[in-house]
């Protein structure tokens, strides 16, 4: 196992791939601004998150940049690669080949933690339930492939829920984990989602660049840093610390599935939802979003916060009434969002995540100050 928690230059160079896949995802749900379109988006990102968690936890246990596992990584980042190339057709004319690429992708993971557990016995077992679930999921994609409409839809719905939901099936105790190296990799997965809200904003800008473009851009920027604020200023530090002082093995690795494999899902495709959002408000910054498009940049907002509310309720078994009840006000809003200006749209949301922070920062300005500049520096007793 791993001793230290640094992310590797591979790691972050795997990472950029998923970069490619989060900007196919949202493309497919612009380019298809209905509820389908939004849904297949969703489904595809399901299935290529999971992927990337599975690399997550394997290399806490082991080095990618050594040996062969380096090689078996950049095999992985091809097959990923054709993976998100293939997600615009995934439901079409690419459904087949995104099934082989996916297969490639998640079998590659399989035989490096095959590899990591020789002498690891509740590793091993481990790894053969996940092995189980991941060959189910696969295989209902080449299925999935030779289906349409409905049909194709659920089938890949039950792949996603059958896929993930293997480790609440198998246990969580033979997993192994470094704290710090899973948590850094999770919040750097974030800040790549963020960057994909920005380049939405010069994806969809028009070729002549007029105020109501400098504006929503503006707008767009100060979305992005709100999000960026909620997740880093005080959230990231306690869930990191909290996964570092949990008991190794069944509380730790509970955490770590929980918190960061779970729930960090919703924040990703809350952040996509966002992009999507901002593409559509470029484009349309005069002319009010249509209902799947405002749903996409207020709901896509309010799921990323109520991921926070659950990932607060998962770690510290606490309620964040405020960031509850902002969810809830952008839901409410969402009428008002396909009947108002995008541009307004977009005003009204990042001022309403912009009274949240102030509120946060000052409500509770002494113990950020604490978790900030105190708990932050302190090392964690294992």
């Amino acid at each position: 196992m791993r001793e230290d928690e640094r992310v590797t230059p591979l790691e972050l160079f795997f990472d950029l791939v998923f970069v490619l896949a989060l900007t196919q995802c949202t493309t497919l749900i612009a380019h298809d601004p209905t509820w389908e379109g939004m849904l297949k988006g969703l489904l595809v990102l399901g299935m290529l998150w999971w992927s990337w968690v599975g690399y997550a936890w394997l290399t806490s246990v082991v080095d990618p940049e050594e040996g062969a596992v380096r090689l078996v990584i950049f095999v992985a980042m091809a097959a990923f690669l054709v993976a998100a190339l293939c997600v615009p057709g995934a439901f079409g004319s690419e459904a087949l080949l995104f099934a082989c690429a996916y297969a490639v992708v998640r079998t590659a993971h399989i035989v490096l933690f095959v590899l990591a557990s020789r002498e690891d016995a509740a590793l091993r077992q481990s790894v053969i339930g996940l092995a189980g679930s991941t060959a189910i999921g696969a295989g209902l994609l080449f299925v999935a492939a030779f289906a349409s409409g409905a049909l194709q839809l659920a089938i890949w719905g039950l792949a996603l829920v059958l896929d993930t939901g293997g480790p609440l099936l198998f246990g969580q105790d033979g997993w192994k984990l470094v704290p710090g190296h899973f948590a850094e990799r999770h919040g750097l997965i974030v800040i790549i989602a963020l960057g994909e809200s920005i380049v939405a904003i010069g994806v969809g800008a028009k070729a002549s660049i007029d105020a109501g473009v400098v504006v929503a851009g503006l707008l767009g920027v100060a979305v992005g840093a709100a999000l960026w604020w909620v997740y880093f200023d005080v959230t990231a530090i306690v869930a990191g610390r909290r996964l570092a002082k949990a008991a190794e093995g069944h509380e730790r690795n509970g955490i770590a599935r929980d918190s960061y494999s779970y729930l960090h899902f919703p924040m990703v495709a809350g952040i996509a939802l966002i992009a999507v959002g901002l593409k559509r408000t470029i484009v349309h910054v005069d002319e009010p979003l249509k209902l799947v498009s405002a749903a996409a940049l207020l709901g896509g907002a309010a799921l990323y916060l109520l991921a926070h509310v659950a990932f607060r309720l998962r770690n510290m078994h606490t309620l964040s009434v405020r960031r509850l009840v902002c969810a809830i006000v952008l839901l409410a809003l969402l009428p008002a969002g396909a009947a108002l200006s995008a541009l307004l749209t977009l005003a009204i949301l990042a001022a309403l995540l912009a009274v949240l922070i102030v509120y946060e920062a000052v409500r509770y300005a002494d113990s950020r100050d604490r978790i900030r500049h105190q708990l932050a520096r302190e090392p964690v007793a294992e």
